[in-house]
């Protein structure tokens, strides 16, 4: 089996759901935050392949609406990370010509990590050579609430009108308005789920599922998804032969 990367073949946006980092501590009797912690390597190795292969954007899913209701120690513990992370991490992805963005409901986080965010954003503003993307505080459900209620606004007010509305529409009122659809969803920890995470824009997404723990992923695991990607045929609701007509 050929295990070499084709490199013409490199989804343009590749995004993560980090799962597995408090089964990770567990497995070794440590707290949850623990888990946090030591997932910081795998997040380093997954940024810093995909800007090696070129993967143009990159989103994480480092915390969920729904991740508020967990102890309250540990969201805690969480933001604290955060903002340590960001800061720590802003002269590596200035080094790398790599851009931090965000989506989701930042005005719910707090006060400081919400300015180091910020800090970060400014600071990488310019960088070209790659987009990450932070998704915290968020969840689709959430996303797609908030644009239906901007569409509806602006409907009353005549500055859209109902019978233009089309699916175009929808996604330019999208947190990611300004981010091209997933290419490959990679899962950690085992779990076969999407857990709320970007409903709208994964309809054509490749899905892939690994046991590996968060905490434990590392370039080669991010290699083993993009070739198992490579490996599909991309029809878009079109037949295999319509697609090699192309």
């Amino acid at each position: 089996m050929d295990n070499t990367l084709d490199l013409n073949n490199i989804p343009q946006h590749i995004a993560v759901i980090m799962d597995g980092n408090g089964r990770w501590a567990k497995q070794r009797k440590h707290e949850r935050i623990f888990g946090h912690q030591n997932a910081i390597e795998a997040v380093r190795q997954t940024v810093e392949r995909c800007a090696e292969l070129g993967v143009k954007y990159l989103t994480l899913y480092a915390f969920s609406t729904e991740n508020w209701n967990r102890p309250k120690a540990e969201v805690e513990g969480l933001m604290a990370l955060l903002v340590k992370c960001i800061r720590d991490e802003t002269p590596t992805l200035q080094k790398n010509n790599i851009r931090l963005q965000t989506i989701g409901n930042t005005a719910s986080l707090p006060e400081a990590t919400r300015k180091q965010l910020q800090q970060c954003i400014d600071d990488t503003a310019s960088n070209t050579r790659m987009t990450l993307i932070l998704a915290l505080s968020y969840s689709a459900r959430w996303e797609i609430k908030q644009a239906l209620r901007k569409i509806v606004a602006d409907a009353n007010s005549h500055t859209l009108e109902s019978d233009d509305i089309t699916e175009d529409t929808l996604g330019r009122y999208l947190t990611t308005a300004d981010y091209p659809d997933p290419d490959l969803l990679i899962r950690t920890s085992g779990e076969y789920r999407i857990s709320n995470f970007m409903l709208w824009q994964i309809a054509y997404t490749e899905l892939y599922f690994t046991p590996t723990l968060w905490p434990d992923f590392r370039k080669q695991d991010l290699d083993n998804a993009i070739l198992d990607y490579q490996k599909r045929e991309r029809r878009f609701g079109k037949t295999g032969e319509q697609i090699k007509k192309q």
